[in-house]
């Protein structure tokens, strides 16, 4: 299939192959055309696979082919950094257009959010919270919208967006349409899918709880007091062009930077404690290839298209398998391959076996020389409760130790 069947307007279409786009991606070949229909859609599909494109190419054709001159469409998005990514790709898809995007997020230039949207804004990118601000001030007005975009809804959740999600939906027309993207669809979505959504249409692209099949995981069993020095020692392999390292913690993703900075590995940290301007600029850095090395919190899990990430690096094993997920897509988007490596002390075992429970395989365990070679191996169910002739019915319930 190639983009030119949807029968996109040809402006749209000529964005596409300036990029050198001809062939849609699976969730943009299941999804553009229903899209394209009106149809509310709910759509599933796995990091790195094309959604914001997905979601663009129709919304654009739609207010190109209309001349819309109001604000028709509303982009909702988690974070900062992807509501500034799907503005960047706005940009690109709408170059030979004359519609236009405003950005609205904290961190930013309230006069200049203001202006584009003052000056004849169709499309507004918006995190909920500064949304919610401009709404009660009356700074923007959504009661012409056409089309509704929910970007990374599990993400939304998961930061307690909820409450402001259902405030912006009252004040959007109810007679419009409205698309939900993510790359994990659980009882939360779902939920926002039956409240927001009329008689949706269902794309789901692959395993909802599974990384890109394209990549490689590993595991790398290491005591405590080693995590930094294998670190170290696995930054050397020159396959390794470009790397995010995860962290748990805002604090030690500063100090993991620190460290590689200390042994002249080009690294830059992002997490929530750093200003928008240091954000912007580790982006910017890591996507230049000034920086070798991006130390990140999970606040950079989600979203994010950086292309060719060769490595993800989780220094830290995170608690949610999704988040896992999510990480792990930083690599091997777009179909190309890539490699996610894991440091797991013992002390992780159990988080480890929740995660391989959840993927249904062990994980492939490596070995750094020079490091002592340590065995992790998952926990075995513990029963809670024993079972006797007088409860011969009742249900045995174990948890994992």
């Amino acid at each position: 299939m190639l983009f030119s069947e949807f029968h996109l307007a040809p402006e749209i279409q000529r964005a596409l192959s300036d990029r050198g786009h001809h062939q849609p991606t699976p969730v943009q070949a299941e999804t553009i055309p229903v899209a394209l229909e009106g149809r509310d859609v709910v759509a599933t599909a796995e990091t790195g696979s094309g959604k914001t494109c997905a979601f663009l190419a129709p919304t654009l054709d739609r207010l190109h082919r209309s001349h819309s001159d109001h604000l028709a469409a509303l982009i909702i998005t988690p974070t900062r950094e992807l509501a500034t990514q799907v503005a960047r790709e706005f940009t690109l898809l709408a170059r030979h257009t004359r519609l236009r995007a405003a950005v609205v997020m904290g961190g930013e230039s309230e006069k200049r959010q203001i202006e584009e949207i003052r000056s004849g804004a169709q499309v507004l990118v918006a995190c909920p919270g500064r949304l919610i601000d401009y709404l009660e001030r009356h700074i923007v007005k959504l009661d012409r919208i056409e089309v509704v975009v929910i970007d990374e809804a599990d993400r939304l959740l998961d930061m307690g967006f909820l409450p402001q999600l259902k405030r912006i939906m009252k004040m959007v027309p109810r007679h419009r349409q409205t698309m939900m993207f993510s790359a994990t669809m659980a009882s939360g979505p779902e939920m926002l899918a039956r409240e927001f959504l009329h008689n949706p249409a269902r794309v789901t692209i692959g395993e909802k709880t599974a990384p890109p099949s394209t990549v490689r995981q590993s595991i790398y069993p290491v005591a405590l007091e080693d995590k930094s020095k294998m670190l170290l020692e696995i930054l050397k392999r020159p396959e390794i062009e470009r790397a995010i390292v995860f962290t748990r913690t805002k604090s030690r993703a500063d100090r993991i930077a620190r460290m590689l900075q200390h042994a002249h590995i080009r690294a830059v940290q992002i997490h929530g404690d750093r200003s928008q301007g240091q954000r912007n600029a580790a982006l910017a850095g890591f996507r230049a290839r000034r920086f070798r090395v991006m130390v990140a919190t999970d606040l950079a899990a989600r979203g994010l298209d950086i292309p060719d990430v060769s490595h993800v690096i989780n220094f830290d094993l995170p608690e949610e398998t999704e988040s896992y997920i999510h990480r792990v897509g930083r690599t091997a988007r777009m179909g190309k391959s890539g490699e996610a490596i894991s440091l797991v002390t013992p002390e992780e075992r159990v988080t480890l076996a929740r995660l391989e429970r959840v993927l249904g395989e062990q994980l492939e365990r490596e070995h750094v020389e020079g490091f002592e070679k340590i065995q992790i191996t998952a926990p075995k169910p513990v029963k809670l409760f024993s079972s006797d002739r007088s409860r011969s019915r009742s249900r045995p319930r174990s948890r994992w130790a």
